[in-house]
């Protein structure tokens, strides 16, 4: 099929990669002029604009920071939709709150595009390989017609509902992640203060039910290595939790972990880090209580 893609940075470029290597004619959009090159070196087209990639695809897949950004990049004069013919489908795969995913759904529907909703999980590096976790939103017919691009990305598919609703569980999976994130960095320099070692607490919480796959899995790949490299950035993190706060807030529910996980992102971000990888919270609480928390890479 003829398929664009908007937003080809850190996850989207190596999604883009694969759904070309799937054997799609592929057109490409984004800010960052370098991000298109590679695409294009890999035998994409480069598009002057979201309108333009609206005109040569069939299916155009968005992967895009924040809500605003999908509203305006979609639906803007120079968007998606005044370039898309009817019949055309959306797949907006970037994380923002399910009501702009239904709003913009909506929108386009009163002019005969179709969206399906399906952001991703797993990191840069499933990105690559095309084993993304994909949780999916949308009328069944569109969703049929969505699968072999998304089956080029992803080898996980969870079909989570009806339009928005793969949006509800990509914000629901993420703000639990990330607070998980945030309170193994204070628990493990909470113990590190008082004189534990990395490794006894490591031993021990894997036989209580303080065992997470945060603490086992990711943490021992970057956060104790001390590397803070983009993969999952604070500032974008900080982003899907405060969509989960605000999404509460609007139905009248106070998160007050969410919250208190958002607060510790939004000082990342003053504190310089807002484009280093969530391990960064790490070497944050290490700075602050004047600890190392990493002694087994010591």
């Amino acid at each position: 099929m003829n398929v664009g893609f908007i937003g080809v940075g850190v996850m989207g470029g190596p999604m883009a990669l694969n759904v070309l290597k799937g054997g799609h004619a592929l057109t490409v959009y984004d800010r960052s002029p370098e991000a298109v090159a590679r695409l294009v070196a890999a035998g994409a087209k480069a598009a002057a604009s979201p309108k333009e990639v609206g005109a040569a695809s069939e299916i155009v897949v968005t992967m895009l920071p924040e809500p605003q950004h999908v509203e305006q990049v979609v639906l803007g004069a120079d968007g998606v939709a005044a370039g898309m013919k009817k019949g055309g489908l959306v797949i907006d795969m970037s994380t923002i709150d399910p009501v702009t995913s239904q709003r913009v759904g909506r929108a386009l529907k009163e002019i005969g595009i179709a969206m399906v909703d399906s952001p991703v999980g797993k990191t840069s590096e499933h990105a690559a390989t095309g084993t993304l976790t994909l949780m999916v939103g949308g009328e069944s017919a569109d969703i049929e017609r969505a699968m072999p691009v998304l089956k080029c990305m992803g080898t996980d598919t969870f079909l989570c509902g009806g339009p928005g609703m793969g949006h509800a569980m990509k914000m629901t999976n993420n703000v639990l992640a990330t607070t998980i994130m945030v309170a193994n960095t204070e628990a493990l320099a909470i113990g590190v203060k008082a004189g534990l070692k990395l490794e006894l607490m490591m031993e021990v919480m894997k036989t209580t039910m303080a065992f997470n796959h945060q603490l086992y899995v990711a943490m021992p790949k970057k956060a104790f290595k001390g590397d803070d490299s983009p993969g999952f950035m604070c500032k974008l993190a900080g982003k899907d939790v405060r969509l989960a706060v605000e999404y509460a807030k609007a139905v009248g529910f106070d998160a007050v972990v969410s919250r208190a996980a958002q607060e510790t992102l939004d000082r990342a971000g003053r504190l310089g880090f807002a484009e280093r990888d969530t391990a960064v919270l790490m070497k944050i609480r290490e700075d602050e209580l004047g600890i190392q928390v990493r002694q087994a890479q010591a």
